[in-house]
């Protein structure tokens, strides 16, 4: 089974050296800040990075205290870190003005015409975001004026709809065999399948729930593109913090309330710890390469938050 393969040891130091980092996983499991904070990361170790957000989404630069940025636009963020939210509309016509359909591309843009071709055939809308990205991975951009990246992070929706956007170019390229599209299609499965040049990275949760929806992510990329996870972020991950023998020391404290209480408290903090290492060691045991996160306390995640969980991945990274 594909969560049976073994990565090389350096599976984890090797991701910022791909060209597409694609970070995915159950819906709330923190893909976004962690995705922030790959990016955070290789900009500090001088590297020219974009973190790619799908849809209207511009949740990067008002974490980084930017409003007002229009959909499309690659933000500035801070010194070799920029951001884009990625408009399906604007993507197609600026493929289409590549292609050299620049009157049609720009009557598709305004007639709204774009939902026909997203219905056209099965796969096209994701294609559109895909064929972006890929152009964001390319030295010579379409708009000549527009720089390169040494690395583009993908803030990925969840599980299943990536799968979707991972399978476009073979769903879509199996209608149109031939052409320039077929021909796009087929380079953008080329950085897809080439492990050299991107990686996959899932973010889970330590529930049941969240680790499964790993496994299948893990079948899902075997089945569409041949390749495995290359690691797995197991994010709010809280420590071990007793020992049998301490809860064993707690346990005699049991004649008195405050004991009672101290020793229902330690154990409930244990139990849950146990549980989410059990979904640790559940992972490990299907040979994954996993980093864990530590839980951060706080009321809402800022900034401040997202550069302690650069700190804890530039250890690993």
């Amino acid at each position: 089974m594909g969560a049976g393969l073994r990565h090389t040891p350096d599976a984890m130091t090797s991701l910022l050296k791909r060209e597409l980092l694609f970070v995915t996983g159950k819906g709330g499991v923190g893909k976004t800040t962690l995705a922030a904070g790959l990016g955070l990361l290789a900009a500090g170790r001088g590297l020219r990075t974009i973190v790619v957000e799908l849809g209207d989404q511009g949740r990067l630069p008002a974490l980084f205290g930017l409003t007002g940025r229009d959909p499309g636009v690659e933000t500035l963020l801070r010194e070799r870190l920029w951001s884009i939210s990625i408009d399906p509309d604007r993507a197609l016509l600026e493929w289409l003005q590549q292609l050299g359909g620049r009157v049609s591309g720009r009557l598709l843009a305004s007639s709204g015409t774009f939902q026909y071709f997203a219905a056209a055939a099965p796969g096209a809308k994701e294609l559109v975001s895909m064929v972006k990205i890929w152009e964001l991975t390319q030295r010579e951009r379409w708009q000549r004026r527009a720089g390169g990246y040494d690395l583009v992070v993908i803030d990925a929706p969840s599980t299943g709809h990536a799968l979707g956007l991972l399978h476009s170019p073979q769903t879509f390229g199996a209608i149109a065999r031939v052409g320039p599209i077929a021909g796009q299609s087929q380079r953008v499965r080329e950085l897809l399948q080439d492990p050299t040049r991107s990686g996959y990275l899932a973010v889970a949760l330590p529930t049941d729930m969240a680790v499964t929806e790993t496994l299948e992510l893990q079948d899902g990329l075997q089945q569409g593109l041949g390749r495995a996870l290359d690691a797995v972020v197991l994010n709010a991950l809280l420590p071990s913090r007793f020992t049998t023998a301490e809860l064993d020391q707690i346990a005699q404290l049991n004649g008195t309330e405050v004991g009672r209480s101290a020793w229902a408290a330690a154990r409930a903090v244990h139990d849950r710890a146990r549980f989410q290492h059990n979904q640790l060691a559940r992972l490990r045991r299907r040979r994954f390469e996993v980093l864990g996160v530590p839980f951060l306390f706080g009321a809402e995640l800022d900034l401040p938050a997202v550069q302690r969980i650069v700190e804890h991945l530039q250890r690993r990274l």
